[in-house]
């Protein structure tokens, strides 16, 4: 069977799942709205780190315009974070309409990679664009351009975050495949995201930059999976990782969606062996 033949129905549950999101446009302006506000705190309290440490003639790490561009950055990638499974997911364990997948002829975690994929995707990308808008354009517009998204160290360094965000999505998805299977064995998604969402915000550098954290600590911070969600996109970003370093922050971000996702499909292997549906 051709590889085209064999990926259509992935293709077609990633494009449906994809375009239904893209319909919900009031969540995005109102979920734009507030990644603005808090945004603009988070710049604010930069401004006065970054003001305080001058006086203090401490040096840091990142400068306060990277410092700037990556809270704008992380506000757009903001739903980019697995803090919780697929809500299509949940309700169908809830419903007991979780048994379906299984009949169907394909590959049950395929298809809700897929699906999870395109529930990321369409979510990620109007935000991301309206961010770039508002903070790499119309801040310069009215004279805040230390508070304005910088562009790229360079092309390279342009090309290289591109390529790592699309890998943040399919490391992400690994992730959301993984709550997906804990919610489908607990039969509840409360818990579970309650749980994963302190980590998942702190140790991707969504709620700080991991490189403002203690030296002592960056080697394990950078390989640890949840680093190539947010850090490892915005160090190419800035040229931080470049030539065979930036290859390395790559390759971490491969290596993890694939330890993650054999990871998963073991983990939903044996879920669904012991899964049962309405007591049968």
């Amino acid at each position: 069977m051709k590889l085209h033949a064999v990926a259509r129905p992935y293709v077609a549950a990633f494009a449906s799942r994809f375009l239904q999101m893209l319909q919900y446009r009031s969540a995005a302006l109102a979920g734009f709205a507030t990644q603005c506000w808090w945004g603009g705190i988070k710049v604010m309290v930069f401004a006065a780190f970054y003001g305080a440490t001058a006086v203090a003639g401490a040096s840091a790490s990142m400068s306060l315009a990277e410092a700037v561009t990556y809270t704008w950055l992380a506000q757009g990638l903001l739903v980019l974070l697995p803090w919780l499974g697929d809500p299509e997911v949940a309700q169908a364990v809830r419903t007991g309409a979780v048994a379906y997948d299984r009949l169907r002829p394909v590959d049950a975690y395929g298809l809700w990679f897929a699906r999870s994929a395109g529930w990321i995707a369409a979510r990620v990308l109007p935000r991301v664009a309206l961010m770039a808008a508002f903070a790499a354009v119309a801040l310069p517009l009215v004279g805040l351009n230390e508070w304005a998204w910088q562009p790229p160290a360079g092309a390279a360094a342009g090309f290289a975050f591109l390529l790592s965000a699309v890998l943040a999505l399919l490391l992400s998805t690994a992730m959301v495949m993984l709550l997906n299977v804990a919610i489908t064995a607990a039969l509840n998604e409360r818990g579970i995201s309650a749980m994963a969402t302190p980590v998942v915000i702190v140790l991707s550098g969504n709620l700080m930059p991991l490189a403002l954290l203690p030296d002592a600590w960056q080697t394990s911070l950078l390989l640890q999976p949840l680093a190539g969600l947010m850090d490892i996109p915005a160090r190419l970003y800035f040229g931080q990782l470049s030539g065979w370093q930036a290859v390395g922050g790559l390759g971490l971000q491969v290596f993890w969606t694939v330890a993650l996702v054999g990871l998963g499909r073991f983990a939903m292997g044996r879920t669904m062996r012991s899964l049962q549906i309405q007591g049968g």
